[in-house]
């Protein structure tokens, strides 16, 4: 089974994209209601730290770790195949793909194949890392043998 590796790229960009609007419309959204309340930024009549600066906040950070993720894709090499397995890698194994990448989890291709898009700080990555087809290791009680690098 084959994965075609621009399909899979554009589809996790795609996610990262819907990610940072999502967060940035609830970033708006709360904005917006700090100024229909009239209420201080900052601080709410109580002179505490206001739920909405709260949740504000943390749209926030969602939306710093979405724009990261972005940039990691941007600068990922797409074209350059490896036969070791390295970020922007696509790892096909006996059991699962995975694409080296950034952490979205499980994306579904157009042909019915899934493929996890994960990060260099996965902990599987950690046993992948290095490794060509052929290779071998434990993971989570399983063994797993890596098929093919593209």
């Amino acid at each position: 089974m084959s994965v075609n590796k621009e399909e899979l790229f554009n589809k996790c960009l795609d996610t990262v994209n819907k990610q940072i609007e999502k967060y940035r419309g609830k970033m708006d959204e709360i904005s917006g209601q700090n100024a229909e309340n009239n209420m201080h930024p900052d601080f709410d009549e109580y002179g505490n730290k206001g739920e909405l600066l709260t949740e504000y906040e943390k749209q926030t950070g969602y939306l710093d770790n979405a724009q990261e993720m972005k940039e990691t894709l941007a600068n990922l090499d797409r074209n350059h195949l490896s036969e070791i397995v390295r970020p922007g890698s696509l790892v096909e194994t006996k059991n699962s793909f995975y694409y080296i990448s950034v952490p979205l989890g499980q994306i579904d291709l157009d042909s019915g194949t899934s493929v996890y898009a994960i990060s260099t700080d996965a902990p599987i990555y950690k046993h992948l890392e290095g490794k060509k087809a052929g290779d071998n290791f434990t993971f989570n009680d399983e063994e797993v043998e890596i098929v093919k690098v593209y």
